[in-house]
């Protein structure tokens, strides 16, 4: 048995599944503080949809654009400097553009649109796009089928875009689901990278509309379980509340305590420990009474510099995780 002292993380392969900007951003941290070629982000593609018969795909292209540094900086989502002469078109032909897509934003839509009816799969048209921007580290949608997010309201049920950017996730959610999920799969790419990393992370993404639908994918809840890597979450619940997005609503209406708390409890037996806010640091006793490792420092990522010092905090609280582990052997 090695002692704590010696012991070290295996070389590091780092698999984080994200979707929206928080997940993003924790993803760019991780590239800035890996070595090229160490990080595979799997993406939540149940926001996506077809607009103006272009494929649109919200989540993948937040972490595409993220992670070559071509992102809008104000927004976290779309392109740095787009216009939006497209959008003005469309509404001097009287078409209602709520769904904002920048005209550099269009050129990877229309881009992906034609690669799909060329016969390419959501993964390939993915790799083509990101290599193309330069990006060196692997990008993965959840799955090559459509699967697609719906919202139960007390209105009725509403697709993801138009209860989240249509109504402003202004409605009370109570439900969700997730249409075509069950003839979904995991890539053969996906299920390598999860039998062979060392690292699992869940970045700070919304537990139930981007996080859920990649574990619901049929296969992947047991290829994370199965991997022999140290698996830690980030909360994405800070102070009561989400930082972005209708997380912390969500939560309320769907009975789980809005607090790291309640994600914990979302990801119970999964992951080995959870990462949250020095804000919410007296939550961590209650947290480990479920049998989860806690660790705290700051989660909330205001700049470049934030988004690697959680990164390498992350990695660390890792490696003491494993070290741990392999000191109980």
């Amino acid at each position: 048995m090695r002692t704590s002292s010696s012991y070290q993380l295996p070389a590091t392969s780092v698999v984080a599944l994200a979707g929206g900007v928080g997940g993003a951003k924790l993803a760019h941290g991780l590239q800035m503080a890996l070595p090229a070629g160490a990080l595979t982000v799997l993406v939540n593609t149940a926001d996506d949809f077809r607009l103006w018969g272009l494929y649109i795909s919200p989540d993948l292209d937040t972490v595409m654009y993220t992670l070559a540094g071509v992102a809008n900086p104000e927004t976290g989502w779309g392109v740095a400097g787009d216009t939006w002469q497209a959008m003005e078109m469309l509404g001097r032909y009287g078409r209602d553009a709520w769904f904002r897509l920048g005209d550099r934003d269009l050129a990877t839509h229309i881009l992906r649109t034609q690669l799909l009816a060329e016969g390419r799969t959501l993964s390939e048209a993915t790799r083509d796009l990101a290599t193309s921007l330069g990006v060196e580290n692997s990008i993965l949608p959840m799955c090559d089928q459509a699967v697609q997010t719906l919202v139960q309201t007390p209105d009725g049920t509403l697709d993801f875009q138009d209860y989240f950017v249509r109504r402003r996730h202004s409605d009370r959610v109570t439900g969700i689901t997730f249409r075509g999920i069950e003839e979904a799969t995991p890539g053969a790419e996906t299920i390598s990278a999860l039998d062979s990393a060392s690292v699992i992370i869940f970045c700070p993404s919304n537990p139930y509309v981007s996080i859920a639908p990649i574990l619901a994918v049929p296969g992947m809840r047991d290829a994370i379980a199965r991997s022999g890597a140290i698996k830690v979450a980030v909360s994405p619940i800070v102070g009561g509340t989400a930082l972005k997005g209708p997380a912390s609503d969500m939560m309320s209406a769907l009975g789980h305590e809005v607090s790291p708390v309640g994600v914990a409890g979302m990801y119970k037996g999964l992951v080995d420990g959870i990462i949250i806010d020095e804000l919410d640091r007296e939550l961590a006793p209650r947290i480990e009474a479920m049998g989860m490792a806690v660790s705290t420092t700051n989660t909330i990522m205001k700049s470049d510099g934030d988004r690697v010092e959680l990164a390498r905090h992350a990695l660390g609280f890792c490696e003491s995780l494993a070290r741990r582990t392999e000191v109980a052997r």
